[in-house]
């Protein structure tokens, strides 16, 4: 077993790849968008929970770059939950200070859902507490545009490749002011992360569930939060290193 962490790290930050739509309704005998249907009512309930546990960002994988592959009936399907659902959380996000921030590429939503995108960011753009949704996102999309963005900086004189940092790439991020990634949660029982957040998770502990995401609550997040708070997290160093720190502190 191992060691409680003798350096106390806040959690602050955490996301979750919602896997296990489709799966949970076959299992009940229902269609896939059922599931997602369920799946979209998970996000308030785990919301809550990050909230009564202190969280500032929760960060939740929608839509991915890939998912464009799924049958075309389904995508369709995804696209109209995801508007419904900026055009009726919105407001209740504001009122519960709740920001809501929408990170991916735009290039292939329709107009109707980019007004919907704008209209509930603008709406929830202010509160304690952040939530992030990512549609039509990858990790490698995030890195790539990043990289053009630096790369355009150092074209237009503002920046020299000498001083090109991990700073530089970092601020260029979709997720450019959300506090550094603590946790990340995969429901469902598939052990990879598909593509998410690539850079932001190189320090995250990772943390993956067999509860299919339509059954994911507030029960299945505290055990992920207490998984997280019992682990040592060194970030280079060694335990013996931590003790002494934590003694000087």
């Amino acid at each position: 077993m191992r060691s409680t962490s003798v350096e106390v790290k806040p959690l602050r930050h955490i996301a979750i790849i919602m896997d296990g739509n489709n799966r949970w309704a076959k299992r009940q005998g229902r269609s896939g968008i059922a599931g997602h249907r369920v799946g979209v009512e998970r996000i308030r309930d785990v919301l809550n929970a990050c909230r009564r546990e202190g969280i500032e960002a929760l960060t939740l994988f929608a839509f991915s770059s890939e998912n464009w592959r799924r049958p075309p009936k389904e995508v369709e399907a995804l696209m109209s939950l995801f508007y419904n659902y900026l055009k009726k959380e919105a407001r209740e996000l504001s009122k519960e200070s709740v920001r809501l921030r929408v990170i991916g590429s735009r290039e292939r939503f329709s107009p109707k859902l980019l007004r919907a995108i704008e209209e509930a960011e603008s709406i929830a753009a202010d509160g304690e507490a952040t939530l992030t949704i990512a549609a039509d996102y990858g990790g490698c999309w995030d890195i790539t545009q990043a990289a053009q963005q630096v790369a355009q900086d150092v074209l237009d004189g503002r920046l020299s490749p000498s001083d090109i940092c991990e700073e530089h790439l970092t601020s260029h991020l979709s997720t450019q002011g959300l506090p550094s990634l603590d946790l990340l949660i995969r429901t469902g029982g598939e052990y990879r992360i598909s593509n998410f957040l690539l850079w932001q998770a190189a320090y995250a502990e990772l943390f993956f569930s067999p509860v299919l995401w339509p059954e994911f609550g507030p029960a299945e997040l505290k055990q992920a939060v207490d998984c997280f708070r019992s682990r040592e997290r060194r970030f280079g160093k060694t335990s013996d290193q931590l003790a002494r720190e934590a003694k000087r502190a």
